[in-house]
């Protein structure tokens, strides 16, 4: 078995991100197609993060379903989450 492939191709993942802004800020969001919302970024298409180019990815992860990765965003979004991000992924 190639250890680089997914166990199912087919399968659809949801992700949640954290970027480094030019600003020295991090954005956190949640994507289904996590290269293009990379380049999204990168060419100043996206409204939030247009103004504090270039972007860099510092941290992502894959979710199951959909539900799972917006709850997970929206609680990086938060106080406590932020506190977790800062200490355990960034």
């Amino acid at each position: 078995m190639d250890e680089n492939k997914p166990l199912d191709e087919n399968a659809k993942f949801f992700y949640v991100y954290i970027l480094l802004c030019s600003d020295g800020d991090h954005y956190t969001g949640c994507t289904s197609n996590l290269k293009e919302r990379m380049n999204r970024h990168q060419k100043g298409w996206v409204e939030v993060t247009k103004n504090r180019l270039p972007v860099m990815l510092l941290w992502c992860c894959a979710f199951p379903d959909q539900a799972r990765a917006f709850e997970f965003e929206k609680y990086l979004k938060s106080g406590s989450g932020r506190a977790f991000a800062k200490k355990h992924l960034l």
